[in-house]
């Protein structure tokens, strides 16, 4: 009987001890999602006061969220009587273990966290880097993703990207178009010129501001050829280009100002 009454007894004080820790480890996992939650909310309204970026912003608060959810969970387990110590440890040897396994992912997250801070480009920007060019579409954690002037889908790696030279050619807002036009050395330098100039000042995508241009670039071997330079928005840049290519030719024709092509020359032997 007495035995019974001391295994009863052993039996309360386990369930009072567990139960005990079990409860507390309940509070604190209730109560720490709570803080979490008011902390995160906190963290919200300050990065949108300060317009952090989007992206930035959800990024940033995922991995506090996440932190301390491990912070939360330690703490739970060293209520339940966990050793927490190895615990850290087995975490901390798992992290390492992972961010060499990765190191090339963690480059690249590296990179994107830089590009959402510094921003050299923003989503809906043409730029050039690492050999490709293309619209920004969407700017993630690892990668962006860019679409080309033929409509493909390009996904740089964000750590060589935040690495390298970047071209924005959305920045400033204007782009000047660049051609070159060659007439025939008989044609009139000044008739010509202005006929050009024409051609642009009566396109109405052509910018004014900064004013286009044409002048002799070079007396090559066939022909006298003009550096033809319109300004565009960049919506407007391959319009520009190819119209002035079109009604350059359409108004030198109408001049009847040659411009010149290779002649082949047939030879006739007699038989």
């Amino acid at each position: 009987m007495d035995l019974e009454n001391i295994e009863t007894e052993k039996l309360l004080g386990l369930a009072t001890e567990y139960g005990t820790k079990i409860i507390g480890a309940i509070a604190i996992w209730i109560i720490g999602s709570w803080v979490i939650k008011k902390i995160i909310k906190a963290a919200k309204k300050v990065m949108s006061k300060q317009n952090y970026d989007e992206s930035l912003q959800k990024f940033l608060l995922n991995l506090a969220g996440w932190i301390l959810k491990v912070i939360l969970i330690i703490s739970v387990l060293g209520t339940l009587g966990v050793e927490t110590t190895s615990f850290a440890a087995i975490l901390a040897a798992a992290g390492l273990a992972i961010g060499m396994a990765l190191q090339g992912s963690l480059g690249n997250f590296a990179g994107g966290v830089l590009i959402m801070i510094f921003k050299p480009f923003k989503i809906g920007d043409l730029i050039e880097a690492q050999g490709e060019l293309g619209v920004v579409k969407e700017i993630e954690i690892f990668t962006t993703k860019l679409v080309s002037p033929t409509n493909k889908e390009i996904i740089v790696p964000n750590g060589s990207l935040s690495n390298g030279n970047i071209t924005n050619y959305t920045t400033e807002g204007k782009l000047r178009v660049d051609l070159t036009i060659g007439v025939s050395y008989d044609a009139d330098i000044k008739q010509t010129k202005d006929l050009l100039l024409k051609v642009l000042t009566d396109n109405p995508k052509v910018l004014q501001d900064p004013a286009p241009s044409v002048n002799v670039s070079e007396l090559a071997d066939s022909s006298v050829n003009f550096a033809v330079r319109p300004y565009a928005s960049v919506a407007d840049y391959w319009d520009v280009y190819f119209g002035t290519i079109e009604n350059c030719k359409l108004a030198l024709d109408a001049a009847g100002i040659e411009i010149p092509y290779p002649h082949s020359v047939e030879i006739h032997k007699e038989g």
